[in-house]
């Protein structure tokens, strides 16, 4: 009976690791696809042939993005919307989850205001009148647009508010008796106390901002203004009939694929995230669970 108890866990534990294997790769592949297409050559590349390794190695759409100034000028805008939204998201709904995780004698309008909120999380105006009032502002074409049109996620919001109501409370009483107001509560004591939701709603936006190409294309109408993923979505190469080239120039031309210059752009484009990610991902488990199964 025992050893028919070890071979099954130990048959389970194979099973496990062969899922999870399967599962890591599938995660993995598409990263990898995307550098092996990105170092291929043209005829590779437009044929199909590349799957699981380089065929034609070729650093030419390297070479491209090295001198392409609108490349690394939408790569800065993106840098700047993802630092502005990032922030001024996570101020705005630090801000209104504060208040909302107090109980309903500490802050009478609390249930109203919630409710409105779970509202405009289920429904909204619609596109046009969305793009209407970011003109009506004067946003567009600037960062703002970027980063103040959909500034409160309501549902980072719930959770950073669940997240406050698990801290004990007697920490918030006893910084009343040291004679703390609520902006010192708030500031000093509450939000360092809260890191990993903060850390995981950083993730959220960050990822969000950093990714997102429908707002560029809607609200900039100079594409000199594009984020990073909206320059990339337009991107198509060609060979321009109405000027000029040298002869190396149109060697170069003639050597890039729209394939692999776009998995090189979207293999740069995902680095950052690659990077910021190891550093949050220890307090997103903690953060998404406690912020999301408090009332």
């Amino acid at each position: 009976m025992v050893r028919d108890r070890t071979f099954w866990s130990r048959a389970f534990d194979v099973a496990n690791i062969v899922i999870l294997g399967l599962i890591t790769l599938s995660c993995l592949y598409p990263l990898w696809y995307t550098f092996c297409l990105s170092i291929s050559n043209k005829s590779a590349a437009n044929a199909g042939l590349v799957t699981f390794y380089p065929i034609g190695f070729s650093l030419v759409s390297y070479k491209e993005i090295v001198s392409d100034i609108k490349f690394f000028n939408s790569f800065w805008i993106s840098i700047q919307r993802t630092l502005l939204g990032t922030g001024i998201s996570l101020l705005v709904g630090i801000m209104m989850a504060y208040p909302l995780s107090k109980s309903k004698d500490e802050f009478r309008s609390r249930d109203i205001i919630m409710w409105l909120l779970i509202f405009c999380m289920l429904f909204n105006g619609g596109l046009i009148p969305w793009y209407i009032t970011v003109r009506n502002y004067g946003l567009l074409d600037t960062i703002w647009a970027l980063v103040l049109a959909g500034g409160l996620p309501i549902f980072n919001t719930i959770l950073i508010m669940n997240f406050f109501r698990s801290l004990p409370k007697d920490i918030e009483e006893a910084a009343v008796i040291d004679g703390a107001g609520p902006w010192r509560i708030l500031f000093g004591i509450v939000v360092p106390c809260s890191i990993p939701v903060i850390a995981t709603i950083t993730l959220f936006v960050g990822v969000y901002h950093w990714n997102e190409f429908f707002h560029g294309l809607v609200l900039m109408s100079d594409a000199t203004k594009y984020p990073l993923q909206t320059y990339i979505q337009q991107l198509v190469v060609s060979i321009p009939t109405n000027t000029s080239l040298t002869p190396d120039q149109y060697k170069r031309l003639s050597e890039l694929s729209n394939q692999s210059l776009n998995a090189a752009k979207v293999f740069i484009a995902m680095i950052p995230m690659l990077i910021v990610y190891p550093f949050l991902q220890r307090y997103f488990v903690a953060g998404i669970m406690l912020g999301a199964i408090k009332e």
